[in-house]
């Protein structure tokens, strides 16, 4: 397993930066490798990827939602990963946002660009790409303020207008 972790101080509001992060389709705008996201439930996500000439689709589950604080997730079969983005006040128009990756490269490929730092460099990248995206907008794109404990959306946790179904996965 390899751990990545990495921060950047974003010059907007918590809850703008917490809001846009939220808006998991605007991903391919500043993540590179990041094709395209979907959001077919409130606590499930269908990522489709590139990194080098691996195109890897799969779906991760958001096992921790909290506005304002972090959103935790995990993969649901291959690429074997899981993470946690955190938000922290600095001031009123500041805020950390840290990224924390683990991840089990699979294959001489992934193993490779692991050894290389080819995924670090990469989230690295992102999360400066995200600054930039979010501080250049002034604004987030959306919200979703629910809070998701144990993979499930917590009945009156503050989304008003739920932008997605929230189906039973069972």
């Amino acid at each position: 397993m390899s751990i990545i972790e990495a921060s950047s101080d974003v010059d907007v509001p918590i809850r703008v930066a917490y809001n846009q992060w939220t808006q998991f389709e605007s991903f391919p705008r500043f993540m590179d490798g990041v094709r395209r996201i979907d959001r077919p439930q409130s606590s499930m996500t269908h990522w489709v990827t590139r990194l080098g000439p691996m195109t890897h689709e799969f779906d991760a589950e958001i096992v921790e939602q909290r506005p304002d604080d972090r959103v935790t997730w995990r993969s649901l079969g291959r690429p074997v990963h899981s993470g946690t983005v955190t938000f922290v006040e600095l001031d009123e128009e500041c805020v950390r946002v840290t990224l924390r990756i683990t991840y089990e490269p699979h294959g001489f490929v992934e193993r490779a660009g692991d050894a290389l730092g080819v995924v670090r460099r990469r989230v690295r990248d992102d999360l400066k790409s995200f600054k930039e995206y979010i501080e250049g907008q002034g604004r987030e794109t959306g919200e979703w303020r629910g809070t998701i404990s144990d993979s499930r959306v917590r009945p009156n946790s503050g989304q008003k207008h739920p932008q997605v179904p929230n189906w039973p996965t069972g």
